[in-house]
């Protein structure tokens, strides 16, 4: 009798053991950077932008090559203009020079907001992802680890990149 008391204990311990260890929190990991890069989504963004990028850096070509073209003929004849001409000359070239600087401002802030609009779905569906992968595995949280804010990584902690990839059909 005592035996099978033993026995009975020992199994309930055991049993409740793995219940436990199958109740311990979770974690898991991803190098997100890691993972946009290799998404094929990225490479199509990025094609887009530099194409957008092309754009406004011809124009500003155009504006910078008019401007030199002025620049030169008004210091070629500057000598021989009267103070007006020249005073009128001088201020088109001011303005001239003010329009480029403006262009390239409202440029840089179009290409940041290109930039933020082609990149966003790319990383809307990688987010996704993780989070789906996360709750198939049953992870608690999972950490970003391109952030490099994890000072400890357990073995505990599942890295869930393969998955991901898996689930967004990257074979890379």
């Amino acid at each position: 009798m005592k035996s099978v008391f033993k026995i009975c204990v020992l199994g309930l311990l055991m049993f409740s053991a793995s219940f436990a260890k199958a109740q311990a929190p979770k974690f898991g990991h991803v190098d997100f950077q890691a993972l946009i890069q290799i998404m094929p989504e990225r490479t199509d963004a990025e094609k887009k932008f530099t194409a957008y990028q092309k754009e406004l850096e011809d124009a500003l070509g155009v504006m910078q090559k008019e401007f030199q073209t002025l620049y030169m003929e008004y210091a070629t004849k500057r000598d021989s203009l009267s103070e007006t001409v020249r005073k009128m000359k001088e201020d088109d070239l001011n303005a001239k020079n003010e329009r480029i600087q403006t262009y390239q401002q409202n440029a840089q802030q179009q290409l940041q907001a290109k930039q933020a609009e082609l990149l966003k779905p790319v990383f809307d569906k990688a987010e996704k992802a993780v989070k789906e992968v996360g709750a198939e595995k049953g992870l608690i949280y999972i950490f970003d680890m391109s952030s490099r804010v994890i000072l400890y990584n357990s073995k505990e902690s599942v890295d869930i990149l393969p998955f991901v990839k898996t689930k967004l059909g990257i074979t890379q």
